[in-house]
């Protein structure tokens, strides 16, 4: 077994728990990708077992504090047995879910989701990578399921020099799916679509937003960044009487389209418009136009602290631009999936963009991701997904 030996007093985080091993705090030692290895401070203490990446800045990332925990099939069958049980405990109204997320499920660099009779799996560290074989058959024999589909074609692959791989791993069939989610169906692209396919992330918001327009029956309705229109038909299953959708993706409007009509929504209360968001809000001020209710939901605009500075700047300028549009009395659901964009940051974005547009509001609920994407203690970066829901005084 290979050691990794750390430089003094670099052991605090992993005394913590923390399952994550820097490069800089590494003072000798090195393995084979996704290699298991032994982690010790300088004194030679043993702190854990973890997965060794020689390109990732993240060189290590752990599997176990235990010393006498074995890295094999069983370890694993049991991990993903508990996280698969977890999800049955938050009684989730749908079936698609993320049945592994990560760090936080004590799997570190791997994501499934569930999308009814598949799972989708995202490999995207060395550890797991090495494991893959073993790791999908133990996550369909949790699950029950067959078909497992592979989706390891984000960037950061590349980071921990792994070439972007998709397609079938066990099964084969369809990859246009469909769920139920709160009583609606949702069309979903699993070989094309965003991430895994879709944003199970936002699900608990999209009932939000749904309870909200039921509440407040919003006469115009603005969706930015609508990809494949969760939140739109949320908004029309809310009673909304015409919801105007934007994204730059004319593949997603007609997926967001085909979405609106599966569930038997008249086509004309809803506007659909592939453009820039950030150029369109500038264009609905220059006509005077205004909105009941408002979804900010952008892309990733920092992925890491390095961007923050420039990710505020546009966070900033388009929840300004979203709150000069918003009618007094008006609702805006504003959201950061930027990993580099604490909650506490995020809250001074939108309020710094509440002082330049002219407007006040009240902070009437902080949001998160849905509860089978969850934060743990000693992971906190875990905690990708931060939303505000604010009303226009």
């Amino acid at each position: 077994m290979k050691t990794l030996r750390l430089k003094e007093g670099k052991e605090r985080s992993l005394l913590r728990r923390h399952p994550w091993i820097f490069e800089s705090a590494i003072a000798k030692g090195a393995a084979d990708s996704g290699e298991t290895v032994r982690v010790e401070s300088s004194a030679g203490q043993f702190l854990a077992w973890a997965a060794f990446s020689p390109t990732s800045k993240i060189r290590a990332r752990v599997w176990s504090f235990d010393e006498k925990q074995r890295i094999d099939a069983g370890l694993f069958a049991a991990t993903i047995h508990s996280a698969v049980q977890a999800r049955k405990r938050f009684a989730i109204q749908s079936d698609g879910q993320r049945l592994i997320h990560g760090e936080s499920d004590g799997l570190p660099g791997l994501v499934v989701d569930r999308y009814g009779d598949t799972l989708v799996a995202q490999f995207l560290a060395c550890g797991v990578e090495r494991w893959k074989a073993v790791l999908a058959d133990a996550l369909l024999s949790a699950s029950g399921l067959t078909r497992l589909y592979e989706r390891s074609d984000a960037s950061s692959r590349a980071l921990e020099g792994l070439p972007e791989t998709t397609g079938w791993l066990r099964g084969q069939g369809a990859t246009d799916l469909v769920i139920q989610e709160h009583g609606w169906k949702l069309e979903l692209d699993i070989a094309q679509g965003h991430k895994t396919g879709f944003y199970l992330d936002q699900r608990d918001s999209r009932k939000k937003f749904a309870d909200m327009c039921r509440h407040l029956q919003p006469q115009r309705v603005l969706n930015c960044y609508c990809y494949t229109g969760g939140f739109t038909v949320a908004a029309l299953a809310g009673g909304a009487a015409h919801v105007t959708s934007i994204d730059s993706s004319a593949p997603a409007l007609e997926k967001a389209a085909a979405n609106v009509a599966l569930n038997g929504f008249d086509a004309s209360s809803v506007s659909w418009m592939d453009a820039d968001v950030n150029a369109s809000l500038r264009l609905f001020l220059e006509q005077g136009r205004s909105f009941d209710a408002i979804v900010l939901d952008p892309p990733k605009f920092a992925p890491t602290v390095t961007h923050a500075d420039r990710a505020a700047r546009a966070y900033k300028d388009i929840n300004r631009l979203a709150l000069k549009l918003l009618t007094p009395g008006g609702v805006l659901f504003t959201y950061s999936c930027s990993g580099g964009i604490s909650a506490d940051l995020f809250h001074k974005i939108v309020a710094g963009a509440a002082a330049d547009a002219g407007v006040d509001g009240f902070v009437t609920e902080r949001l998160g991701g849905a509860p089978d994407h969850p934060m743990t203690l000693s992971f906190p970066e875990g905690e990708y997904l931060k939303g505000l829901v604010l009303m226009r005084k």
